[in-house]
């Protein structure tokens, strides 16, 4: 379990509210349901009572509280002595990522590197993932998060933070597409819902491809989140990452199908031009990307 989880469960048994803690987390109540049911799944044991009114803990819920207060006192102990020695470089980084790899990744890896170099000024931008390489590329981003292209440009070089496997997507209601009522799935017959381009796209077409079959495409669109948004209206099957699942509103529209083989999961990290690596406040940002 991540030091992340217990701060989240932590916030929800101060706030006794999914809704109340997913304005504090910026998350959905939706999404912090499920990160509390992956919790209780690991701890072998029921945390919240699910009676109406106030959130409460079960007496294994007390003990995991105990348990999460008294880990992360340990963890920013350690921490603190770590890096007792704050860091006098000055400077400026322009970071940019997607709006889903600022709710994933962007929160943590700040608060680190501002403890450690308060004097640096960071600059964040956010927008669509698939301008994070290019703007790479270009010089008009220092750094970015982004998931690793199949070929990475020359003259970029990628540190990974994280992975997040590619899922099959479908409308929560049963039926709302017909073709997955069957007892086989005629995949060239699921209507899909794809990205225009991109890493995701290219995935889906070499699955296909390696079942013998083309796509039924009913559309192609710009942006993850767009596919979450046309599969919860029932018009298809998408596929997305499961980052940007977990931080959707709309999370609990739709469900996540088992599908074999299952597509390669991305890489997702910091990536720069390799020769601005060695620049002093680049490589700070650099080391402090350790998840």
């Amino acid at each position: 379990m991540e030091y992340k989880d217990l701060r989240v469960f932590l916030s929800v048994v101060a706030a006794q509210n999914l809704n109340r803690a997913g304005q504090q987390l910026h998350m959905s109540a939706s999404t912090l349901s499920r990160r509390i049911a992956r919790m209780e799944e690991e701890a072998g044991a029921l945390l919240f009572k699910r009676d109406p009114g106030a959130l409460t803990l079960t007496p294994a819920g007390e003990l995991f509280r105990q348990h999460a207060e008294q880990t992360l006192a340990a963890w920013e102990s350690l921490r603190s002595a770590v890096n007792a020695d704050v860091s006098d470089m000055e400077g400026s980084l322009t970071l940019y990522c997607s709006v889903t790899a600022s709710y994933s990744f962007l929160a943590d890896l700040l608060t680190r590197f501002r403890e450690r170099y308060p004097k640096v000024d960071l600059r964040v931008h956010t927008g669509d993932a698939a301008e994070s390489i290019p703007r790479a590329e270009s010089g008009e981003a220092d750094v970015v998060i982004a998931a690793r292209p199949e070929q990475l440009p020359a003259g970029l070089t990628f540190r990974a933070m994280a992975s997040s496997p590619l899922l099959f997507i479908a409308p929560r209601v049963t039926g709302t597409v017909p073709e997955l009522s069957r007892a086989e799935i005629r995949w060239n017959q699921v209507p899909m819902v794809l990205s225009e381009s991109g890493l995701a796209r290219s995935r889906v077409d070499q699955w296909f491809a390696a079942q013998g079959l083309k796509p039924s495409i009913y559309a192609q669109v710009s942006g993850n989140e767009a596919i979450v948004s046309m599969v919860a209206l029932g018009v298809g099957v998408g596929v997305v990452p499961e980052l940007v699942l977990k931080n959707s509103p709309l999370l609990g529209r739709v469900r996540v199908l088992s599908v074999q083989p299952e597509l390669e999961p991305f890489a997702i990290g910091l990536c720069a031009q390799t020769q601005r690596i060695s620049d002093p406040v680049l490589q700070a940002l650099w080391q402090t990307a350790v998840f």
